[in-house]
Parts: C-alpha cells; structure tokens; sequence
C-alpha cells in the first residue's frame, strides 16, 4: 500500500471513548453535541482521517455521477463543477471552508489558476495537506490556516470566492457560520456549497428515520443534520442573495451511495465495497491483535461501517443527501 494509512491512524482507546461519549446511544444529547462540536468534530477526523484516505484518496466527498464514470472521475468533475459556478478567475483569493486535507483545494487550485486558503481545525489534517501540497506544486499559491469557522482569523472582505464542500454540516450553528462567511467575503462575490441535509421526506417522527439520522452522525462527526430549508433560510438571515439551489443526488444518473452499498462492486473505488470493507475490517483487526495498529483502531472501523450503512439506507429512501448544492451572493 506504500505509505501504510491504517498503521499511520492516530486513534488511541482514550481518544475513540472520548468522541463516543458525544453519541451514547446513538446521539447523547445534541445541545452537548453543539457545545463542544470543535472537540467532538477533532477528535473525529484524528480518528478518521487515515482511514479515509485509504478509501476515498485526497478528497474526502461524494458526487454526481454518469454511467461508465470512474469515482474518481466524478470527484474531480464535481469539484470543476463549483469552481464553473463561482466564475473563479486566475489571480483571485479564494477561501476553502473545511478543507480536509486540501483535496479538492488542490484540484480547484490547478483548474482554475487561483490562490486558495484552506481553513481547517485539526492539526493533523493540516500536516497531512501541507505534505501534499509541496508533492503537487502548490505550496507556493496555496495555504492552509489552523481556525474555526465560526471564528475566522480574517479582516471583513478578504477574499474574491468562498466554497465549502460537505463541511459546514459539522457547524453547530448554520447561520453562525454563513455569517462569518459573508464578513470574510468581499461584496459582490460568491459562496458555494455542497451540503449535507436531511430532506423533505424526512419525518422526524419515524424512528426508523430518527435512527438513520443518528448513525450517519455518529459515523460522520455531526452535531446534527439539518433540513434543506434551514440551510436556505440560515443563508438569507446571513444577508445573502440566493442565487439558485438544487439538491443534485436527485439529478445523479448513477446513485451517489453507490460505492458504499454493499450489493455494487467495482474495482474503480473497490476499498469501499463490501468486499473492499470486509479486507480492510479484517486486516486492521489481525494489525491491532499483534501491535501493529493501535489500539482502539477496530473500534473506528464498525462505527465508521455504521456510517455507510446508514448513509446508503438514507439514500434508499431520499431522506438524506450530501450534495445539496446552492450558490449565494453577497449584495454590493
């Protein structure tokens, strides 16, 4: 595997109880959640992050997808897809809002010429970035800053473009953060974003419903998932002009849970097949047995295996997407 991830993950039994406990049961309580989402969402991707990368490579997200497209393919045509939108032009200061470890900010970066900032609050992910970076050349246009986003370091209007993609759902707040998106944002200019929301088919009365929601949270570090109406309705109490939104999973040719579900095969993302999942379950458990791995490592496999099943099943029934997509304007 050249670089071993698994062996690279810094889980540690301590640090999983300590994420754990912020979903005891499947949620806990969600305002403890919101309070200390900065230290549930770290300990998350401390936890995660190798172990994503193993799966999914640099960019850490789903995507619209045709038939006889590779995921790969329709990651990086998703990430061309919102730098096409926000009519990013060589030169601009653009502001990546939960970047990971920079995938897509190196991918939009390349394709459109500009200097992107990525924002992130965990250390490791920003080493991780920071390496990449400099393999791929960018080192010198593009940088990573260690902040919260319902805090950003940055004077009002600095940059020409501001994205976030599947990140923001960990924001305790939705409002909070659009709003400290549009200060930093210069007038006249463009968000855009994909997000993850439960949908209208959602009922908060099902408890079938209810327990997908939570196993998505629980696997994916979310103080909650919100619905696409309060995510449009946080984005015009920001103070911004919505320019077009669409959920684009209804519009995917192919399923976009399609590389987790455990009835598709394919060798193009097969480390998320349940073939794939089965190899990697089975090989971090024999590594933790003889030392090799760290302990509490098993532990970040099944509830990141709970995860995905609860993503497919919340795709199956189109209570729950993670490309609602919509791009915003700050007014002059």
């Amino acid at each position: 595997m050249g670089r071993c991830y698994i062996l690279s993950t810094r889980c540690r039994l301590f640090g999983v109880a300590r994420y754990e406990k912020y979903h005891v049961c499947y949620g806990g309580e969600e305002e403890e959640r919101k309070a200390h989402y900065s230290d549930m969402v770290n300990k998350y991707y401390d936890l995660v992050t190798s172990f994503y990368e193993f799966g999914w490579g640099e960019s850490f997200h789903f995507a619209h997808r045709w038939k006889g497209e590779s995921l790969r393919e329709s990651i990086k045509r998703h990430e061309h897809f919102l730098a096409l939108q926000l009519g990013l032009k060589p030169g601009q200061k653009v502001l990546d809002v939960g970047c990971g470890i920079g995938g897509p900010l190196r991918e939009i970066a390349r394709f459109s010429s500009t200097s992107i900032t990525g924002l992130n609050n965990n250390e490791y992910q920003i080493t991780r970035g920071k390496e990449l970076n400099r393999v791929a050349g960018v080192d010198k246009t593009c940088n990573f800053v260690k902040a919260d986003f319902m805090k950003m370091p940055f004077p009002d209007n600095s940059f020409d473009a501001v994205y976030a993609i599947e990140a923001t759902c960990h924001a305790p707040d939705a409002y909070g953060c659009y709003k400290e998106i549009y200060r930093v944002l210069k007038p006249g200019q463009c968000f855009a974003a994909y997000e993850w929301c439960m949908t209208d088919s959602f009922d908060p009365n099902n408890q079938e419903h209810q327990k997908i929601k939570a196993e998505i949270e629980i696997g994916d570090g979310l103080p909650d998932i919100r619905l696409t109406g309060k995510c449009l309705e946080a984005l015009k109490q920001a103070g911004f002009e919505v320019i077009w939104e669409r959920d684009l999973a209804a519009d995917s040719p192919l399923p976009w849970y399609l590389p987790l579900d455990k009835s598709h095969f394919s060798l193009s993302s097969f480390r998320l097949t349940a073939v794939g999942r089965f190899f990697t379950k089975n090989m971090v458990r024999a590594l933790e047995f003889v030392g090799l791995a760290p302990k509490g490592s098993q532990r970040v496999q099944d509830f990141l295996e709970k995860a995905a099943e609860g993503l497919v099943a919340g795709g199956k029934k189109e209570i729950f997407t993670p490309m609602y997509f919509f791009l915003a304007r700050k007014p002059h």
